[in-house]
């Protein structure tokens, strides 16, 4: 029979609770504060923990870390009587298996302890029969049965990631997406919050209505109106037909916002308007239409930051900012860099119809130490970009792009104090060995370009908006640039 510790300064809870779960077949005990609960966790092992979320001596919090600490395995789920959702965000990043709100439902916890119980087995087994990849002749790695943790776990296409940071990530997912909260998601560039937003749809009760994405940084002050709320025929020059706008679009279903701080003050104020009535009309109209739509919005800036500093209105964040979610960048997800890497290999393979397998051992440790600027987009355009220039069975360190395979030296080259001279220093003394091949004025300027745009580039996350701006140059120079240096 399984074992079960229940933790309540109730006693009436206690009662219940081991009354209920006894008659179930479960091995009970309860203690009535957090030190007591301690002590009978170390003294029987239990298969589960339950506590409620305020005790007397502790908070359920530190009870949960504490147990966490010596008995990793051990599911917790946390009892509340305040069923904020914040609460259950904080206990289930500390690692809680769930959380049950007062009042107490006799089935709901039955069905919610008997799956924790069997998750915790599921997992432990699983451990117990990983065996490492076995190495075939050609030097290729071979999978021939993977843990829990290193499985994809995909869903709806997207590929999730299986280590501890990305377990924390989806859960908090899995959390909000049943609700109808407002979601702010913050993240660096290219570090997946469309995907995201996308899964927390495909997660919710609005799955089968439509999911419209809309990038504000992209569209200028004139249009963003008109394709938010849509525009009627002669409603200004050039409208020559009626327009429907994201919103209309989107209604019964997701409307996403990416880079939403980019928005103008005016179109602020308007989005405002429509948050707070869930109404509309559309530019020109007199016609009210009703809207029945869940909003997700994103950024790479903190928007309470944007708020203070007057870019973005005060009132419009706390409207957003029902739910928050922290993506994390690349950099900090390395135990699931190459699961990211083999599966945009597949994805691209299918595209392009090659059969390349994998990655050599220098390419892997290139991918390990560089930092990844810019997240998983950048990763996704270096494996096709790799795969369509390899020619074997495996992508290997040739096909890389120059940033990748010089990190280490383009990083050491961001300390000196002129990057024109350090590129000039660099080539010299790279044909310093009487090399024929002598470094022109040109290739000394290109490199030092390079060096300046790629270090401004990671000084603003890749926000290139910005760092044009600091370059004094416009945006689509800047592409053009980027373009010219592969970056």
């Amino acid at each position: 029979m399984k074992k079960i510790v229940v933790v309540d300064d109730e006693a009436d809870i206690c009662f219940l609770l081991k009354r209920f779960l006894s008659k179930n077949d479960f091995i009970v005990e309860t203690a009535q504060n957090g030190k007591d609960g301690l002590a009978l966790i170390e003294s029987i092992s239990p298969d589960l923990v339950m506590t409620d979320f305020r005790l007397g001596d502790i908070t359920g919090t530190e009870l949960l870390t504490t147990i966490k600490s010596k008995r990793p395995n051990v599911p917790v789920l946390i009892i509340t009587g305040y069923s904020d959702i914040k609460v259950a965000v904080n206990v289930m990043k500390l690692g809680a298996y769930d959380y049950i709100t007062k009042p107490l439902f006799p089935d709901e916890i039955l069905v919610t302890v008997k799956k924790a119980i069997a998750d915790a087995e599921a997992a432990q087994n699983e451990d117990q029969q990983y065996i490492a990849p076995a190495a075939t002749s050609d030097g290729v790695s071979e999978p021939v049965k993977s843990s829990r943790k290193s499985q994809s776990r995909t869903k709806a296409g997207y590929v999730m990631g299986s280590s501890d940071v990305s377990d924390n990530l989806f859960r908090q997912v899995d959390l909000v997406a049943p609700t109808n909260f407002s979601v702010i998601i913050y993240g660096e560039s290219g570090s997946g919050k469309e995907a995201i937003a996308q899964e927390i749809h495909n997660r919710s009760k609005r799955r089968d209505m439509p999911f419209v994405a809309m990038d504000c940084g992209a569209i200028s002050k004139e249009l963003a109106g008109s394709e938010l709320f849509g525009h009627e025929k002669g409603s200004f020059t050039g409208a020559l037909q009626t327009k429907i706008g994201h919103f209309e679009l989107a209604n019964g279903g997701t409307l996403f916002l990416d880079e939403v701080s980019n928005l103008s003050y005016e179109i602020q104020v308007a989005l405002l308007r429509v948050v707070q009535e869930r109404k509309m009309r559309r530019i020109g109209g007199s016609k009210e239409i009703d809207l029945d739509v869940r909003i997700i919005v994103a950024s790479n800036e903190r928007l309470l930051d944007s708020a203070r500093n007057g870019k973005f209105r005060e009132d419009l964040y706390y409207r957003f900012n029902e739910f928050t979610i922290e993506v994390p960048a690349l950099r900090n997800r390395r135990d699931d860099l190459m699961l990211f890497a083999t599966t945009f290999l597949e994805t691209t393979n299918a595209e392009l119809g090659k059969n390349v397998k994998g990655f050599s051992e220098e390419v892997k440790n290139d991918f390990l130490n560089y930092s990844w600027p810019g997240n998983l987009r950048e990763l996704k355009n270096v494996i096709k970009r790799s795969t369509l220039l390899s020619d074997g069975e495996l992508i290997e360190e040739k096909a890389l792009p120059f940033e990748i395979v010089n990190y280490k030296r383009l990083k050491d080259l961001d300390d000196e104090p002129t990057p024109a001279i350090s590129a000039a220093s660099s080539l010299l003394s790279d044909n310093a060995d009487g090399d024929e091949t002598k470094p022109s004025l040109k290739t000394v300027a290109n490199e030092a370009e390079y060096d300046m745009i790629m270090q401004v580039l990671r000084d603003v996350n890749f926000n290139k908006s910005k760092a044009a701006r600091l370059l004094n140059i416009d945006r689509k120079t800047l592409y053009n640039k980027m373009k010219q240096f592969d970056i």
